[in-house]
């Protein structure tokens, strides 16, 4: 799993729409590579939501693109208390964002990031405690703790 660095975490974002909080998680990204425009990482972001959004519902969005230039791949955590309209597929506010972006020839790994991130949002315990982290290594201790892969639950 990609590590999710306290810099990379908002415990309660400003943003109050879409366009504010993909600016607002660009800040971030730049705060941790400074040679990333804020500019470019919204342009990517954007580009990606006009494709469909990336809000999956349930309260949970996971915008990500593509940069050149970047690094590694990059991951960056928003909450929103009171939520965001996303345009998501149930239609409900967002509270919780996770960015992904990742470098132009990292597409495996950029898909696997993306799928164990889907993942662990899914589950409904995991989301809940991220809801209610109430400091960054709160939260860094839930992603980076993730539970292991195909873990098969009791029927």
């Amino acid at each position: 799993m990609i590590e999710l660095t306290e810099e990379g975490i908002i415990l309660e974002l400003k943003a109050r729409t879409k366009e504010e909080l993909l600016y607002e998680m660009a800040i971030v990204a730049q705060q941790q590579f400074p040679h990333v425009q804020v500019k470019t990482v919204c342009q990517a972001l954007l580009e990606r939501e006009q494709i469909g959004s990336t809000g999956i519902g349930g309260g949970i969005a996971i915008p990500h693109g593509k940069l050149p230039g970047l690094p590694n791949l990059l991951l960056c955590f928003g909450r929103s208390v009171r939520g965001i309209p996303f345009e998501a597929k149930d239609k409900l506010p967002v509270h919780l964002f996770v960015m992904i972006l990742s470098p132009v020839d990292m597409a495996g790994k950029y898909l696997q990031t993306l799928g164990k991130i889907s993942r662990l949002l899914k589950d409904e315990t995991v989301r809940g405690k991220l809801l209610q982290a109430a400091s960054t290594e709160a939260v860094q201790q839930l992603f980076n703790t993730s539970p292991p892969e195909n873990t098969i639950s009791p029927l």
